[in-house]
């Protein structure tokens, strides 16, 4: 019996059996936050002055997502999805304290404040039943975050003012793919979820995007 690590998991529609590439699509389109990472990092280097240790560990982070995703969707087993899901909590979570000081900037405590109402925001969406919206239910905070970063965004005159609406309409897009990907097996054997790598891709560099052009880089390292 295998320990609780090494649990095979066998939760989207592509995959048919327990091999290493019984999900080629759903592992090879994780190259896309590896090419967001890297775009991401060429904006930031040109953009004046160094760029902040917070923003070169956030890129960083997009890199480690795509990294994450692919070992999850080939060895499909229970530590695997841990490192899935633990980079891309903690890009959320780095992203919003770092936009809520350098663009918002908004005060320590604030910022704090914020980023602990997201964590138990975040907790409490995941503790709804996992067959709801195929478990899709577990970015209801992230969602709800973007799109309030995208009316304050829009409303003071940010650099690229509706990068992170863009980026809120992208991610409903890219999670109805995800939410409908056992669904799709009806009628598309690959199912719906690499279209969720490859659009949330685009969410993630659209962030992304909008902090690095926003944020004040005035005295950071």
């Amino acid at each position: 019996m295998p320990s609780p690590a090494f649990t095979p998991l066998d939760l989207y529609c592509e995959r048919l059996d327990a091999s290493f590439w019984a999900e080629p699509l759903n592992a090879v389109t994780n190259g896309a936050f590896v090419l967001a990472a890297w775009l991401a990092w060429r904006l930031a280097r040109a953009q004046p002055g160094r760029t902040p240790w917070g923003t070169r560990v956030l890129v960083g982070m997009l890199a480690g997502i795509g990294v994450g995703s692919f070992l999850f969707h080939t060895l499909a087993v229970t530590w695997a999805m841990w490192a899935d899901v633990i980079p891309i909590f903690l890009y959320q979570l780095l992203f919003l304290a770092l936009y809520l000081g350098r663009v918002a900037r908004l005060s320590a405590w604030a910022c704090l404040g914020w980023v602990g109402v997201f964590f138990v925001a975040s907790w409490g969406f995941a503790a709804l039943p996992v067959q709801w919206l195929n478990g899709s239910l577990s970015y209801g905070a992230a969602f709800l975050f973007v799109a309030g970063l995208a009316v304050h965004h829009r409303r003071n005159g940010r650099h690229e003012p509706l990068g992170l609406a863009l980026a809120t309409g992208l991610f409903a897009v890219s999670l109805a793919c995800r939410s409908l990907d056992m669904q799709a097996c009806h009628w598309l054997s690959v199912g719906t979820h690499p279209l969720w790598h490859v659009l949330n891709a685009g969410v993630l560099y659209l962030s992304t995007r909008a902090l690095v052009l926003n944020e004040d880089r005035l005295g950071q390292a």
